[in-house]
């Protein structure tokens, strides 16, 4: 037999190789293998691609000049931050212009910067900084919310930042504001001018003469800086007065002292005794003791509450004029704040009433009747409780019979006998007159009935307060008289002055004919306000305005949405927006803004039956297709194609914005197809720039409003809760079209006549019949209704029942569980004390472990000693021997020696048995 395969006994057949897949399916923790590692080569080759997408991002590029190499602005486009903060320490005023390359109101606004920097660059430096590169100091440094953002230095004060209009007239006149803060007052001429400035002026008296920097100036002059900080309007004009004459002219002797000057109410003085002589003391008092009658509003464009806020006070008066802040002198502006401060004129001050008197006779500039008795008038303060509160009106009587009137004068807060000397004093509020009305009709009987010149006065308490008294000084005067003094103001006023309280003419009404107590044009001449006729009407009416301006080069899209005409040449508009009301009137842009053209305006909306129109802004022109199947109505077409049409109007209120009003316009269409032209017309109207009357006006978009035909005054509106589709349109169009035929005229009766008297009572019993039946209906809806209310309520009670029932098992598992609470309570204080215990016991056995690792150290250091003497022992041993070796011979001290160290040996075993047994009686306490 051969081992390697010969001819001996052939070999064992070898098994047949299995597939992978039945391997793997009898080994599955082969597949859990290959899953995971196929999933982390899948992460793996995530993190390489992602990682390389993050290489291969490419850096942002380098920036560019933004400003010319020629402008005189230096570009900092890199964004040295550091750079320019270095050479503003070389300059007196540096503007920074902080931009974004790719902002569109930085682009824009660049133009202006240059226009400015090329008239001002030999005295102001003006760079500009690239805030928005990455690696800029200034992207890291600054944080802006906005772009552009203008800041101006002076010297070390700064930064004032600029947040008016991107306009190069504006900055320009900002910047000059910002190098000469303060206005040097020179001469009475110079004053004069100063004081006659329509915005609130403060002036600052310093001598010159002892040093050059006087003590308080700087402070002064950084008052005015932090002014324009402040208010980026700059509506506080400073200046600075160096000559004592001058000074005293407004009454200032002490240098360093600060006056504010105010038209109406008194000026002021800065009292240096009640508040620290600082720069923004001065400021601060300064801007809350200002007098401003005129306001400018300069919206920026984006989302802002400007508007809204000032709305909000009540009805504001916008004037739009063309304004140049660098022009010298302002013929508009003047005329408005004329009529200004006239409206605003409440007080009798004789500072006022000199400023008003100026104002009228513009070609005699006196300093005194600016500033009357300048050198005595501010150490007086004006007080108004030196007049008194007394209001004209005129008492209507009870009897229609009646011809006479009492015209009276009642001054409320009098002291008895006191009468008053004259009738034009200042108003007092309806507030605190509204009690002496009261009491005054009560009095009213004592005053005679006849017409007399005579004035009669008679003291009264009030009827609310037996502490309070009141004078009334009459007289009666004809009733002609006064309708004849009304009418006689009526034709010499325009057509749009209306003084009838009611606002009714050609009706004989006795308590039409009685005016109102605003109404002051009823009275007498010798009762009138001295003055025009807006004089003082701030106060003496409810009705209080707010005057606003607004550049109408910068803001005419304003002016446009209220109601201006587009194609005017000349920019200039008034309207009155009363945000309460809800609506706004307009003045005649063919009228120009003067003075009368102003007042009558004015004084046409105090009034108290207002003769102005609610002006309705709708879209001016609207083209049509030339084959339009349904109607585009705006404001000035709505009354023709709705309420004077003879058809049937079918009106779709929508706007722009609105997606389900858009979902309706085939269904219109499809309806304006069916429906005969001749009958019916379908429209609609965008109510968002369309304004109609408040009684066509709707909540809700879509709304569908049907107008029938003879009866548009009895329109429908779609019912919310039905679908709009065309069948519904349609039956709702029919149901409210179809109406009984209208009875023919009357004629002469002839021998038709009872035939047709005939017909037209079977029309009318067979109209009450279908009436009566409808009211059947109603009625048996009515029952029906009312059985479904008591079932509904009989349900109710049922309801309510079972609610008590489980009211009742919710208070009993209430009380069960609150019993729960008590025992759980009980246990958790029970459980609480014995963990006290055990933890006092788990102390003990702390301490106890602790004194056995003590005594356990103990006993290793006294084995260690006794391992110490074993092995001294040995070493003993070993010397004996050797010593028994050497000396044979003597054998009797090797065994003393021998027997020394076996008592050894049993003295230290004596003492290891004495300290083990220790040990263990102290483990067993």
């Amino acid at each position: 037999m051969s081992l390697c395969g010969g001819s001996g006994h052939s070999a064992a057949p070898r098994p047949r190789p299995q597939p992978r897949a039945a391997q793997m399916s009898r080994r599955p923790e082969l597949v859990c293998g290959a899953a995971i590692v196929l999933g982390c080569a899948l992460l793996v080759t995530l993190k390489v691609t992602s990682s390389r997408a993050k290489d291969v991002t490419m850096a942002a590029k380098v920036p560019v000049n933004f400003f010319s190499s020629k402008s005189p602005v230096l570009d900092l486009f890199r964004g040295q931050l550091d750079y320019a903060d270095y050479i503003r320490q070389d300059s007196e005023v540096v503007l920074y212009f902080f931009y974004a390359p790719w902002c569109g109101q930085s682009i824009a606004a660049r133009e202006e910067i240059e226009q400015v920097a090329s008239r001002l660059a030999d005295q102001v430096l003006f760079v500009a900084v690239n805030c928005w590169w990455n690696q800029g100091k200034c992207r890291k440094q600054k944080h802006f919310f906005y772009f552009p953002v203008i800041y101006l230095y002076h010297r070390s004060f700064g930064p004032i930042e600029y947040k008016g209009p991107m306009s190069a007239v504006y900055i320009e006149k900002f910047v000059r504001r910002v190098m000469t803060p303060l206005l040097y007052i020179s001469s009475r001429s110079k004053l004069l001018d100063f004081l006659s400035n329509y915005e609130p002026g403060v002036l600052g008296y310093f001598e010159f003469n002892a040093s050059p920097q006087p003590p308080g100036y700087l402070i002064f002059f950084t008052s005015a800086l932090h002014s324009l900080k402040k208010d980026y309007l700059g509506t506080i004009h400073f200046g600075v007065i160096t000559d004592k004459q001058i000074a005293k002219e407004i009454s200032l002797t002490r240098s360093g002292s600060v006056y504010l000057h105010r038209r109406v109410n008194t000026s002021l003085i800065y009292p240096n005794e009640v508040m620290n002589y600082t720069a923004e003391n001065i400021c601060k008092w300064a801007l809350e003791n200002r007098e401003t009658f005129i306001h400018w509003l300069r919206p920026h464009g984006g989302k802002s509450l400007l508007l809204n806020n000032e709305l909000k006070k009540g009805p504001a008066l916008f004037f739009f004029i063309p304004f140049n802040p660098l022009a010298e002198s302002h013929p508009l502006l003047d005329e408005i704040a004329k009529v200004a401060l006239e409206y605003n004129y409440c007080n009798k001050s004789q500072a006022a009433e000199s400023v008003l008197q100026h104002f009228r006779d513009a070609n005699s500039p006196d300093f005194e009747s600016i500033v009357p008795h300048a050198r005595t008038r501010v150490a007086d303060t004006y007080s108004i409780t030196k007049y008194p509160c007394c209001n004209t009106v005129v008492l209507p009587q009870w009897h229609s019979i009646s011809r006479t009137h009492n015209v009276c004068e009642l001054c409320v807060n009098q002291t008895v006998g006191v009468k008053p000397s004259k009738v034009n004093v200042p108003q007092c509020n309806f507030l605190e007159i509204e009690a002496a009305l009261d009491s005054f009709y009560l009095k009213e009987h004592t005053f005679f009935q006849f017409v007399s010149n005579t004035i009669e006065c008679n003291n009264f308490l009030s009827f609310y307060s037996p502490f309070s008294y009141y004078t009334a000084c009459c007289r009666t005067v004809n009733r002609g008289l006064i309708n004849l003094i009304s009418s006689e103001k009526t034709i010499f006023q325009t057509p749009k002055v209306a003084f009838s309280s009611s606002g009714k003419k050609g009706k004989d009404d006795t308590h039409h004919s009685i005016p109102h107590i605003e109404d002051r044009n009823y009275f007498t001449s010798d009762l009138s306000v001295n003055g025009t006729h807006i004089t003082g009407l701030r106060c003496r009416t409810n009705k209080t305005l707010n005057f606003y301006l607004l550049d109408s080069n910068l803001f005419w899209m304003y002016a446009e949405r209220l109601g201006a005409s587009r194609s005017t040449h000349m920019k200039t508009f008034a309207a009155i927006v009363d945000l309460k009301e809800e609506a706004h009137y307009i003045l005649d842009q063919n009228q120009t803004l003067i003075k009368s053209a102003l007042e009558n305006f004015i004084q046409n909306f105090s009034i108290l039956y207002s003769p102005l129109k609610r002006h309705l802004v709708g879209e001016t022109s609207v083209h049509f297709p030339a084959q339009h199947i349904i109607t585009e109505v705006t404001t000035n077409t709505f009354r023709d194609v709705v309420v004077l049409s003879e058809k049937n109007v079918l009106l779709l209120y929508y706007a722009q914005w609105c997606g389900f009003c858009a979902s309706l316009n085939h269904i219109f269409i499809q309806l304006a197809r069916l429906l005969p032209p001749n009958n019916f017309t379908v429209a609609r109207i965008d109510v968002t720039q369309n304004d109609l009357p408040w009684e066509f006006m709707t909540d809700r978009l879509p709304t569908i409003l049907f107008f029938p035909y003879n009866r548009k005054d009895k329109s429908v509106k779609f019912p919310e809760d039905f679908s709009v589709t065309l069948p519904n349109l349609l039956k709702f169009i029919l149901h409210y079209s179809s109406l009984p035929s209208a009875a023919p005229d009357l004629e002469p009766c002839a021998k038709e006549c009872p035939q047709k008297e005939r017909e037209l009572q079977q029309e009318h019993i067979s109209h009450l019949r279908s009436e009566i039946q409808k009211l059947r209906s109603e009625v048996s809806a009515l029952h029906q209704a009312q059985d479904q209310l008591e079932a509904q309520l009989s349900e109710a009670r049922r309801e309510e029942h079972k609610l008590q029932q489980q009211k009742h098992t919710l208070e009993k598992q209430h009380s069960v569980l609150q019993l729960h609470s008590e025992q759980l309570q009980a246990l958790y204080e029970q459980k609480n004390r014995e963990l006290e215990e055990m933890a006092e016991k788990l102390q003990e056995l702390a301490d106890a472990s602790e004194n056995l690792l003590t005594e356990n150290a103990l006993l290793k250091v006294l084995l260690a000693a006794m391992e110490g003497k074993l092995e001294n022992r040995d070493e003993t041993k070993k010397s004996i021997q050797s010593e028994e070796t050497l000396s044979t011979h003597n054998t009797g001290p090797v065994l003393t020696a021998i027997d020394r160290l076996r008592e050894r040996e049993r003295l230290d075993v004596s003492n290891i048995d004495t300290t083990v047994t220790e040990h263990k009686e102290n483990r067993t306490e």
